[in-house]
């Protein structure tokens, strides 16, 4: 028989540094083996926002399925500055189209999106809308 389900979070994390707290406490899950298992996890992605779906049984126990980092914060960290533009006709930031390409491969799993080609125009959208440029 299935397990039932209770609750299903989406949430963003440190990546390995998840802490119990009220954030995870929402989830009703048995918190320091989640932080334990998420933190083994995503050890290598330190210092990075990692979004993550949590599925809570009634019995307590969970399935949680990691995705990657946000295009915001990949593009930030490309162009070096530490927020994007309040008005997208202003230039703040700039990255290379073979940096566009990098970004773009490691968000096509969880982009709605079938090639490279197209998740570098989605990408290339956000940057423009953060008032990053992209320079051949």
């Amino acid at each position: 028989m299935a397990k039932k389900i209770a609750k299903v979070v989406k949430m963003e994390l440190p990546g390995g540094e998840a802490k119990p707290g009220p954030k995870l406490a929402s989830a009703g899950i048995v918190m320091p083996k989640f932080c334990t298992d998420f933190n083994a996890k995503t050890a290598d992605r330190r210092g990075e926002i990692v979004p993550v779906i949590i599925t809570a049984y009634e019995d307590k126990s969970f399935d949680y399925v990691i995705k990657t980092s946000p295009v915001a914060g990949l593009l930030l960290k490309a162009a070096g500055i530490s927020k994007g533009s309040s008005n997208s006709k202003k230039i703040v930031g700039h990255i290379s189209k073979a940096k566009l390409k990098e970004i773009a491969e490691y968000k096509l799993p969880d982009l709605n999106c079938n090639d490279v080609e197209a998740a570098m125009k989605i990408i290339a959208g956000s940057a423009k809308n953060m008032g990053i440029a992209i320079d051949d």
